[in-house]
């Protein structure tokens, strides 16, 4: 079950986070595609919380299951094909897999709202960019004025030159400019909770630390609770205070960023880590994690990493190991951690 962590040390200094400051609390979600009966597991056993103003990342490779989570907080995996077999999503103590359509609708946007990683696909290419904004205020915030509404997000998110911006199309803006326009959008209704699932994967690295940035200084001012999803754990140490590593749609370690960046103990963690390149060793060789990540309607019996991993013996093979706590926050599901 889901836990408040205590106030501990962070690579983020701007929040302490307190015991009962839970906003969202995931308990054994599981997700899974086509039959129940031969069920492909794409979430299977996931829990985690964010607390109320800070920001959480769940980081892992592609097909891991981070995505599909992120949608399930707001139930938005469509049925069929998704399943959700079991588990909670609960949101300010109301859990989200048992709401009605209503109830959800009136959630989608105004409690949780999403940033996704391909502004340019996800914004409709025949709208202005003020309309489309506009019609998140439109629907949740009855009497506003749209036009001025409108004009203070795009001012919020840093648009350049808003009066003139509000007529273009997606695509006479940058990339950048692009999820920007996303970002006013998911915030036009002052949400709890920013979902923002690989966010500057299509960006440039000054545009990347930009939006970063951005968002680390609205969560400031609006005191939402941000959960980054991301396959780069470079992306994380200056933005999120916990982290959860996801690997075959478990959790694999997690922690408060200090412990998991710099002690990592589960040997995914540790070649995630070493994957990514340091300015400071510009001679040192990358290295990679060998294999991929096993397709979810075949995954390995025991450890779901042990083909991968250097350090597995028999008993990976044959048994998944259980969650375990070193010290305070930190876990992970090892039988043999660093």
């Amino acid at each position: 079950m889901c836990q408040a962590r205590r106030g501990s040390v962070h690579l983020r200094e701007d929040i302490i986070m307190t015991e009962n400051g839970q906003l969202l609390c995931v308990n054994d979600l599981k997700v899974w595609f086509g039959s129940s009966k031969n069920p492909i597991r794409a979430v299977d056993g996931v829990s985690f919380s964010i607390s109320k103003g800070t920001t959480a990342a769940i980081v892992g490779e592609s097909g891991c299951g981070k995505s599909v989570t992120a949608l399930s907080l707001a139930k938005l995996v469509p049925q069929p094909p998704g399943i959700y077999a079991g588990g909670q999503v609960l949101l300010n103590g109301e859990d989200v897999l048992g709401m009605s359509e209503k109830r959800l609708a009136e959630l989608r946007g105004r409690e949780i709202s999403y940033v996704f990683q391909e502004p340019s696909t996800a914004l409709n290419p025949v709208f202005r960019v003020g309309y489309q904004i506009g019609e998140a205020v439109r629907l949740h915030r009855r009497g506003v004025d749209i036009r001025k509404e409108t004009l203070k997000l795009m001012n919020m998110v840093g648009l350049p030159d808003p009066e003139r911006r509000i007529r273009a199309y997606p695509h006479e803006l940058s990339g950048g400019m692009q999820q920007r326009v996303m970002i006013a959008i998911a915030l036009a209704c002052r949400p709890k909770l920013l979902v923002a699932d690989e966010p500057t994967t299509a960006l440039d690295v000054t545009i990347q630390a930009q939006i970063l940035e951005l968002l680390k200084s609205l969560q400031k001012e609006l005191h939402m609770a941000i959960l980054l999803i991301t396959h780069n754990l470079g992306l994380i140490a200056d933005v999120a205070h916990i982290v959860n590593v996801m690997y075959a749609g478990r959790i694999v370690e997690s922690g408060d960023v200090r412990d998991v960046l710099l002690q990592p103990s589960h040997p995914y963690t540790k070649g995630l880590l070493d994957a990514v390149p340091r300015l400071e060793n510009r001679n040192r060789r990358m290295k990679g994690i060998d294999g991929s990540v096993p397709h979810p309607a075949r995954l390995p019996q025991g450890c779901k990493f042990s083909p991968r991993c250097s350090k597995a013996q028999d008993i990976c093979r044959q048994k998944e190991p259980e969650i375990t706590c070193a010290k305070g926050s930190h876990c992970g599901r090892c039988y043999f951690p660093y």
